[in-house]
């Protein structure tokens, strides 16, 4: 189809050929993939969809005509402030996603010191495991950014060597919270206090952690400080629609500073229909994003995000028990929450065989290429493949090593 049909189609043949479409998806409901989704139950499914579809018509960008949405959005970043710890002082922004987060605030990091120190040629320093939005963010706001490799032994931010990294033209240092290469956090105490020592802007990025990082710690495990009670946190980004469970085009960019926001806003008088001014990159937002995000929020309360925190943290020790004892794998230490990557410990087993063997068996498989392994980000509900994936990969090691038949094409699935 490459033109508007000359007639309306009906919806029941267009929803059927939608449904049909996703013929050779791979099937995430059933926790086939480890990546692009986030899902706990049918449950919970409905009340994002049925609290995006309430607000489905409005416009966030028009809170003036929609007070409701102020309002829901006013409590969701309340809600976020205080379970990541920030001062009275704190603020924040609803976006679209996690790239608009770091965006934003490497935008107010940027103009803040445009403003106050008078550079123009910024530079961003930050540790090599950090996403690729931020480069991505700097080459849109002419930054330059310098990537500092980790720490050999555990994945983390290297303070020495970022310290090192530091000119009189940097701006900015970054953290994760976790990093998504290895799901470790980088020392963001140390962190802060580097950048306090240099009068540095901290951004952490807490993506993955925000909303999952907290209940996990409350349920006993280690997990370090990374919210704004660390001294130096400046800025922080955190997806609502990882694992905070809501419908997607929900994170937000969270400041120390509300009053910092000046360096973020934009604003414009010079057309004849008056002022406009926003916070975010978007002009037209989602009312739909802000509803379901509110909602969840509130259906799972504490309790159900202790509950997510339990299944996903549970079914990553049965994968990586199953999976460090199948000879030949291992699984790479540290890992801290809901991230970790396997690799082979043997020189005759090739972990790409591997993963093809996987793929065949209609698993979506995440590869990791330093070092050459399996990326796995658990959601609630791969608590139901556990056994199936141990099987799979304990069969797809064997078809590698060339000692059992080679699996069904990927066409054959019957998930």
């Amino acid at each position: 189809m490459n033109r508007i049909p000359e007639k309306g189609r009906p919806w029941a043949d267009l929803k059927a050929e939608l449904e049909a479409s996703k013929a050779d998806d791979y099937s995430w409901r059933d926790g086939r993939m480890a990546v692009y989704y986030y899902f706990l139950d049918d449950d919970l499914e409905r009340v994002q969809q049925e609290a995006y579809t309430a607000f489905w018509t409005e416009n966030n960008l028009g809170q003036r005509a929609f007070p409701s949405l102020k309002k829901l959005e006013d409590e969701v970043i309340a809600m976020a402030l205080d379970l990541l710890k920030a001062p009275p002082t704190a603020g924040a922004a609803f976006t679209s996603g996690g790239s608009e987060s770091i965006f934003l605030a490497m935008l107010t990091a940027r103009n803040k010191a445009r403003a106050e120190r008078g550079i123009e040629r910024p530079t961003v320093v930050l540790p090599r495991t950090a996403h690729p939005t931020f480069d991505r963010a700097a080459h849109y706001l002419g930054v330059r950014v310098v990537r500092v490799p980790t720490t050999r032994n555990d994945f983390r931010a290297d303070v020495g060597a970022i310290e090192r990294a530091l000119t009189p033209d940097t701006i900015m240092i970054v953290g994760s919270a976790p990093n998504y290469p290895f799901g470790v956090f980088d020392p963001i105490t140390e962190l802060g206090r580097l950048a306090e020592r240099h009068g540095l802007w901290l951004h952490v990025d807490a993506c993955v952690g925000g909303f999952l990082a907290p209940w996990v710690r409350k349920l006993g495990y280690d997990i370090p400080p990374f919210e704004f009670d660390v001294p130096g946190v400046c800025s922080m980004s955190a997806d609502l629609h990882k694992y905070g469970m809501t419908a997607k085009g929900a994170s937000l960019m969270l400041l120390r500073d509300k009053a910092w926001q000046k360096h973020q806003l934009f604003e414009f008088d010079n057309w004849e229909r008056g002022k406009y001014a926003a916070l975010t990159t978007q002009g037209s937002r989602p009312g739909g994003a802000v509803a379901a995000a509110w909602a969840v929020m509130n259906y799972l309360g504490a309790d159900g995000y202790l509950r997510v925190a339990r299944q996903i943290m549970t079914t990553k020790e049965r994968l990586v028990a199953g999976i460090n004892a199948i000879p030949g794998l291992a699984v790479l230490e540290p890992h801290e929450l809901c991230i970790f990557v396997y690799h082979s410990v043997d020189p005759d087993l090739d972990i790409g065989a591997v993963s093809d063997a996987m793929g065949r068996r209609g698993w979506l498989v995440g590869r990791q290429s330093e070092p050459p392994g399996v990326h796995l980000a658990l959601n609630p509900n791969h608590e139901q493949i556990v056994e199936p994936y141990l099987a799979d990969l304990r069969a797809s090691v064997e078809e590698a090593r060339g000692v059992a038949p080679v699996a069904a094409a990927a066409a054959e699935r019957t998930y």
